[in-house]
Order: structure tokens, then sequence, then C-alpha cells
């Protein structure tokens, strides 16, 4: 299926509504191409590609709903979906927190789309595999890698007037690479809406060079360390900290942001004061959604602001029972980072450890936003300004609200998970078992 373009997506949609008969109705289209490639022991051993689209509609009767879909767009099959629809909802409960839906809206003009992704063919997969699993096979090591792009639209439209249209495209890339002898590991991952910033060969390499620097670790004390977090591994923990600061949770005492006795902590200073978190769907390394998750105009939101809290994140039905705007989720974070290599935290560093990523992050306690997890795919012991050798993998137990008040460093941001990421130096970051895993 093509991508459907704005004229075409709202021809459909007001079709759609044309047919429907409930108080309030919403529709929405969204598909594209999706592509893939995979390959484990040197070996490509799976590959595809996927043309789809999907038709959701939301029927209202006061403040009961019910929602079908269906992927096709024939009138016959239209009518059935907004006939299904209705019919659930005349089934359905009500719901007590339903709003009403949005009228017209003003939407910005987003850069998420990459045409040079959405002409990323076979061959093209293919050679970025054949590029990473040659950097393995010159180095007697094993790789195993996934590359998925998308390449594709979403629409919205409702009896209220509004209407949106985004064209968005991704590329995601990860690689591990594993020593003959499988005692070393290295991982890498690189996420654009550009696969021209995607070298493939490139990212091999560092993760090649992980592999081969981490085996045979020896296994030092767990406490309390100083560590240089490579993006991907702040990544891991930083967004667990932005993506829970829901102002519900916090008016409801569940959250790290709840006051003991009552109220929340929207305006105290949390976190060490070089600490800037923001959102921006303009911004021109990670761009966004022309929405946001309640439907509104996504737009530059500051969360962190020289360490004190800015804002919450507040869905339309708790913004207006607490007589606020409501603020929507964003689809990703920028950091802001300070002006230190890698090399230059590593340098300046007596002893710490260096660590590549987190794996199996689980929630320990929601209130102090306490995590614990493992290091994995290349983790080093520092001394002196100078990685002496390959360590066994720790388990942590920590949280971002204490580690952002434990920065020493901060580097220039990077593309992780979705997110823009500094490299990170922090003190007494706390491990607490060591890991036989690799």
């Amino acid at each position: 299926m093509a991508i459907l373009s704005q004229e075409e997506a709202k021809k459909i949609i007001d079709k759609v509504l044309s047919y429907a008969k409930a108080d309030e109705t919403e529709v929405s289209i969204g598909g594209g191409r999706t592509g893939n490639i995979r390959y484990a022991r040197n070996t490509v051993n799976t590959s595809g590609e996927s043309n789809s689209i999907t038709v959701a509609v939301t029927s209202v009767y006061g403040k009961k709903s019910g929602v079908a879909t269906g992927n096709e767009l024939d009138d016959a099959a239209l009518k059935r979906i907004v006939e299904k629809a209705e019919e659930i909802a005349k089934l359905a409960p009500e719901n007590p927190e339903y709003m009403p839906m949005l009228g017209p809206q003003d939407y910005p003009s987003t850069k998420n789309f990459s045409q040079n992704t959405a002409d990323i063919n076979p061959e093209y997969r293919a050679k970025a595999a054949m590029d990473s699993i040659e950097v393995s096979n010159t180095g007697n090591l094993t790789a195993a890698g996934y590359m998925e792009d998308f390449a594709g639209f979403t629409a919205v439209g409702n009896s209220r007037g509004r209407f949106g249209y985004n064209k968005n495209s991704s590329v995601d890339f990860s690689i591990t690479v594993r020593t003959a002898d499988g005692t070393g590991s290295g991982y890498a991952v690189r996420d654009f809406n550009d696969v021209n910033l995607l070298n493939a060969k490139n990212v091999t390499e560092i993760a090649a060079q992980k592999a081969q620097a981490s085996g045979n670790a020896q296994a030092i004390e767990p406490g309390k360390y100083t560590v240089i977090l490579e993006p991907t591994a702040a990544n891991d923990l930083l967004r667990l900290l932005a993506f829970n600061m829901d102002a519900r949770s916090a008016d409801e005492g569940r959250s790290f942001l709840s006051k003991k006795g009552g109220g929340t902590r929207l305006g105290e200073k949390l976190f060490d004061e070089r600490v800037n978190v923001y959102s921006d769907p303009m911004h021109p390394d990670l761009p966004g959604r022309p929405w946001n998750n309640e439907g509104l105009p996504s737009e530059k939101i500051t969360w962190v602001e020289n360490g004190a809290v800015k804002n919450m994140f507040y869905s339309r039905y708790w913004a207006d029972k607490q007589g606020v705007d409501p603020v929507g989720r964003p689809t990703g974070i920028i950091f802001e980072g300070g002006n230190q290599s890698l090399a230059d935290m590593i340098r300046n560093t007596q002893r710490g450890v260096l660590v590549t990523r987190f794996w199996y992050i689980r929630a320990v306690d929601p209130q102090t936003l306490l995590y614990t997890g493992l290091t994995r795919d290349g983790t080093f012991y520092i001394e002196d300004g100078q990685i002496k050798f390959p360590v066994k993998n720790f388990r942590f137990n920590e949280s971002p609200v204490i580690m952002l008040n434990n920065i020493e460093a901060m580097g220039k941001p990077q593309r992780a998970g979705g997110n823009l990421i500094p490299p990170m130096k922090i003190r007494d970051f706390t491990f607490t078992s060591l890991s036989d895993a690799v």
C-alpha cells in the first residue's frame, strides 16, 4: 500500500464520517511499508517487507465508546467498520472520565519523514547486513544484528472538525558482536529518521571493538563506583524518569513527584542545576509528531530547568479536574549535556567503571524511582585515567533521581532510543552484586 497523500486520507475520513450516526465519531488511518533484515552467526536468516493500512473508528454515545478496525478501503468495508464501532459503543459501560472530542486544531508541520528511508529496498538492507557481517568475519567474531525501517503516514479526523496528517519514517539498527570463545561481547545501536545518517559498518566496528576488549572479564567487588555511562546506558535510566512525570500519579501520591502529606514537587529543585530537559517536535535531530497523545498540537516544552521541575504531563481529563491546561507526553526528550568527550571523562577518572548499556531493568519503588537491572555487553574498569581491564557484569540498584544529583560531567547529546542523551559521569553509583552473564 502506497503512502496516502493528505488529500486521499481526508477523502476517506470524510467518507467514513458521512456513514456515522453516533454522537461523536473519530477516524484514524495509518499505514506504510515496513522492511527488515536479521542475521546471526554472521549469516542472514530472515528478511522481509510488508505493506499495510489500518482504519480505526471510535464511536461515542454519551460517555459510552466503542472502537472497530479494518484494513480495507472500499465503501462496504468502511461502512462495516462504522457499524461495528457503533454496535460496540451501545453495549459498552459509561466511562466517567470521558472527555468530548477536540474541535479543529492548528498542527505544526514537523520534519520526521525522509525520502531516503522511504526508498530503502531489499538490496540496501542486504548490503547493510553484509557490511556489518564483514567486520565480524575479518575479526574472527560472531555478529547478530537486526535492522528495521519504516515509511508511512498517519491521519486523524473527527465529527467535530479536527483533522491532522503526518508522514514519518524511521530506521533502527542494533548489533551484538561476540568473540569466538564467547567470553567477550559488544553492543551498539542507532536510530534515525533519515537512513543516510546510518553507517552499519561503523556501528558494527564499535561493537566489535567492545567484544574484543571485554573477553575474559575479571571480577571486582560490588559497591559504590564512579560510573561513565555511554548514551545508550544513560538513556536506559533517564527515559524512565522522563516518562514518569505524570501529574495524576503525583497528585494521588503514587510518584517520585508526590509530596508527603499531599501536593506535588512541581517547581522544586530536585536535580543538579546542570540538568535541563525539554521536548521539541521541531528539533532537527529529533523531529516529533505534529500532535501529542492528547490530540493537541505538539510544542516545545521544558520539563526540567536548572534542576527544577517545570512541567508534568496532564491528560485532558485530569487537567480539567485540576483547573489547568492539558500537557501531553512528548514522543522524545532532549537532555542537554556538556562539553566533555567520553575520552575526557575516562582520562579524568581516578577509579571507576565504564558501562555500555543496561538491560532487564525492573522497578523496585515508584515513589523513589528506584530501579534494579544488569550491565551488559562491555563493562570496563578505569584506573588512573585509563581503561585497565574488562570486568564481570554487575547488578545495580539505583534511582535516576539520585543519579542526577551525582553528576560529575556530561558530553554532547546523542540520539539513543528515540531521545537525545549525553554520555554522563556519575559518582556513587550503586552496584549490589556480580553477574556471570556476558
